[in-house]
């Protein structure tokens, strides 16, 4: 039978060898000789060497007093001077084969055999020298593919060994001395492997290493750089508009991105709050419509590439603001006079292009009424559609070019009792006056509402004029 055949069966045979029992049989220190005993004799091809392994084999044993071999090996490129030759024990005579697997690619070894029975041990057997096979060379040709998002491409050409089962594939950063496997590409006609979720614009270095179906792990391949994508440019310059009513204009400078996809926008209450998209555009200008005088929001802007590759947003921020509402306009009297009330207010706001004079009174006990008189010019207004008897209440609002209204003044209430009665004219108190041109004063960019102060209210007594 050829040793080629037999080699399959050395994994059968390796369980009855000393490295898989415990009570193997071993050399004595002081051996009978006995020189009737057989001597091994290895097979004219009796020999199989590789990188990793060595197989022998030799010549059947028939001498029933033998009980098994003593297997001697010496490893020629190490010092020996103080190790035991002994190494193995194959532990019945039927046994034809023995291999090593403790083998290192390209070194020096010598073997040589004895028999042994029950009470003593043969001769030596003629001394063999091996020398393993170098380690097995890996791929000849790998190649990367550059500037990929967050991923690396690695190619190579198929390894011409049919023994080749699967390639290792080794990475490493330039912070890194070590080596570590990423992952195994199993097929010997396979050539590509990605490597994914890197980090982007860094650079990693690969090497493959082959594995055979007997173990054998190469040597590794030559090595590749790679260099991930970067992340798109940056928008290095945002403006948002403070002076448009219910609506925020952003603009910033296009991005010279050659991929580029689209752009980014997003917003938040605070600078340094929690930012949500707002909307997608290609444009690089965005306009943000908000029902809301005076809304304050501060926005990013970051850029998108083909590859999907989002720039960073979190360094450049603008603050928008939708047009503040106008200044609040001072009631300065209310007069019932000749028949009719008499308003006149003072408004400091230059944007005021008209007034609302808003009146209220009561129509019944469960029943009151509001009426809006718009579209006022000048500082008074006139209303002799009043009733004797009968309490009404006026408030002021200024609205600019854009129909944007502002806080109401002070509510002055008017009771009339007679027709008769001595006009009387009709102020806010000091301490509402003061505190509505005291909040003029200090508005600067918003007027946030104002509750109404007391009502200041004017009863004029019947008097008798005859």
């Amino acid at each position: 039978m050829k040793l080629w055949t037999l080699i399959t069966l050395c994994t059968v045979s390796i369980l009855l060898i000393s490295g898989c029992s415990r009570n193997v049989p071993v050399p004595k220190k002081e051996a009978v000789i006995d020189v009737t005993l057989p001597i091994v004799e290895l097979t004219k091809n009796g020999t199989i060497v590789d990188s990793a392994s060595i197989a022998l084999e030799w010549k059947a044993i028939s001498d029933q007093r033998v009980e098994g071999v003593y297997i001697y090996r010496v490893s020629l490129d190490e010092n020996n001077s103080n190790k035991n030759e002994y190494y193995d024990t194959v532990n019945t005579r039927f046994s034809t084969h023995y291999l090593d697997t403790k083998i290192e690619p390209n070194s020096r070894y010598a073997y040589y055999f004895k028999t042994y029975s029950t009470s003593a041990e043969s001769q030596k057997s003629e001394q063999t020298i091996i020398t393993s096979l170098p380690q097995l060379e890996s791929v000849i040709w790998i190649h990367s593919t550059q500037g990929m998002p967050r991923s690396a491409k690695i190619i190579w050409r198929p390894h011409a060994n049919e023994k080749v089962k699967a390639y290792i594939i080794q990475r490493r950063t330039l912070q890194e001395t070590k080596w570590s496997d990423v992952a195994t590409v199993n097929g010997r006609l396979n050539a590509e492997y990605i490597d994914e979720k890197l980090q982007d614009n860094f650079t990693y270095k690969y090497r493959i290493r082959v594995l055979t179906y007997d173990g054998i792990v190469s040597k590794p391949s030559e090595e590749v750089s790679v260099v991930t994508k970067e992340l798109p440019a940056e928008i290095m310059q945002i403006v948002a508009s403070t002076d448009i009513p219910k609506k925020i204009e952003i603009h910033w400078r296009s991005t010279q991105v050659s991929d580029f996809l689209t752009y980014r926008i997003y917003r938040s209450v605070s600078i340094n709050g929690s930012y949500e998209m707002l909307a997608e555009t290609k444009n690089s200008s965005y306009t943000d419509i908000i029902d809301e005088d005076g809304k304050e929001y501060f926005y990013r802007v970051s850029v998108v590439d083909r590859d999907k590759l989002e720039s960073i947003n979190s360094n450049v921020t603008a603050l928008g603001r939708t047009l503040i509402k106008p200044s609040t306009p001072s009631l300065a009297e209310a007069v019932f006079t000749n028949g009719q009330v008499q308003l006149s207010w003072v408004s400091s706001d230059s944007r005021a292009r008209s007034y609302i004079v808003q009146k209220k009174f009561s129509k019944s006990f469960l029943e009151s009424s509001i009426e809006d008189f718009q579209n006022i010019k000048g500082n008074q207004f006139f209303d002799s559609n009043v009733e004797y008897d009968k309490t009404y209440y006026y408030k002021i609002y200024a609205v600019d070019a854009n129909g944007i209204k502002s806080e109401p003044s002070i509510e002055v209430k008017l009771k009339i009792q007679d027709k008769n009665m001595t006009p009387k004219k009709a102020t806010p108190s000091k301490v509402e006056q003061n505190r509505v041109e005291q909040r003029i004063e200090n508005r600067v960019e918003s007027v946030k509402p104002v509750a109404p102060g007391p009502i200041e209210e004017v009863i004029i007594p019947i008097q008798d004029f005859n």
